[in-house]
């Protein structure tokens, strides 16, 4: 998969549903909610205050590890 800010927190779980761990690791506990999967992986990172980049090389570093 790749992953980019533009991915859903859906596609994500849809493609890798073990992602829902690290995501609750990074303080996004609201991974599972219907809203919440249909937000870009920016808009967590937003709502969230990480920085977008940061939080995408931790996914893929996640997935590929």
């Amino acid at each position: 998969m790749r992953l980019n800010e533009n991915t859903t927190i859906g596609e994500l779980l849809d493609a890798a549903p073990e992602a829902k761990d690290i995501l609750a690791n990074m303080g996004m506990h609201c991974s599972s909610c219907p809203t919440a999967r249909r937000e870009s992986l920016a808009q967590a990172a937003e709502v969230h205050g990480m920085d977008i980049d940061d939080l995408l090389e931790d996914l893929k570093g996640f997935l590929e590890g």
